[in-house]
């Protein structure tokens, strides 16, 4: 689908061309450079440039009518979508609070209480110091231990960050991972939104490995998984959360990607929605 914002600038961007490209003609041929035949080519090229753009500002316009449609649909198709759920929200990165007001809309109009708990994971890791602390436990944790290892301690941590509880290795390695948490970590979750952090760019080396084994862990919990971002974010994580099977929203920021959120949340057909790729806007109406 289309970014409203891109295709502005994109409109823009054809018309400064088609002004730079019909100055130019008018020079050369005043010049008697450019032959009878050069001129006919420059004009089926500008009638070109001018039908794309007009066809790029009526997709805008189509998109644009659809937010404003579905806007007024909205109340009635989140009416109690996700009535009892408990859902936690996991970032990477620090915790953006505008992403937390979009996805705790998003409960409030769907009937679900507000998120139960929210954890920022700090990145990159230092895989060294995350061995340390586990080696001080003992052998308890030996099979975690090491660069070759991290995405099994992702995954481990995963699953308990789903079912929440006594979480025994998220207390010892918080001090090494954790950059803020907040609510009820004994509650299980009945649904995760993850978000990697705006301003965070894409990870390498040991964190890349860790975040792996973490996403992994996230795509085999039992409760539905989503990755989520606004129509905004550059560059995008949505290409990673399918590649590690999680379903994604990239416009959580508008109407039809909080309902997007909360389908999924509710059990919709995993995949990846939204308005700035190529993906559908909405998953179908989970039943029930």
């Amino acid at each position: 689908m289309f970014n409203l914002r891109y295709h502005v600038a994109s409109l823009a961007a054809v018309f400064v061309a088609l002004i730079i490209g019909i100055l130019v003609g008018v020079g050369l041929s005043g010049s008697g450079i450019t032959k009878q035949a050069d001129l006919k080519l420059a004009r089926a090229q500008r009638d070109a440039a001018i039908a794309s753009a007009q066809s790029a500002e009526a997709q805008v316009t189509r998109l644009q009518r659809t937010q404003n449609a579905f806007a007024i649909a909205y109340p009635a198709v989140m009416r109690n979508l996700l009535a009892g759920k408990r859902i936690a929200i996991l970032f990477i990165g620090p915790i953006d609070g505008g992403i937390v007001q979009a996805i705790d809309k998003t409960l409030q109009d769907a009937g679900a209480p507000l998120h139960i708990r929210v954890l920022s994971l700090n990145v990159p890791i230092d895989a060294q110091k995350l061995d340390n602390a586990l080696f001080a436990q003992g052998t308890q944790y030996a099979r975690l231990v090491g660069s070759d290892r991290l995405p099994q301690l992702g995954s481990a941590l995963a699953s308990e960050f789903e079912l929440g509880g006594q979480t025994p290795l998220w207390k010892v390695l918080g001090s090494q991972l954790v950059g803020e948490r907040s609510g009820n970590a004994r509650q299980r979750a009945d649904g995760i939104v993850v978000v990697r952090n705006p301003s965070l760019k894409p990870q390498q080396g040991d964190t890349a490995r860790f975040l792996q084994g973490l996403y992994n862990g996230l795509a085999a919990a039992g409760a539905p998984v989503v990755g989520v971002e606004t129509s905004e974010t550059k560059p995008s994580a949505v290409p990673v959360f399918k590649d590690r099977g999680l379903s994604s929203v990239d416009d959580i920021d508008l109407p039809t990607g909080r309902a997007a959120l909360a389908f999924l949340l509710a059990g919709a057909t995993p995949g990846q929605y939204g308005t700035t790729g190529e993906e559908q806007i909405l998953p179908p109406v989970p039943n029930g």
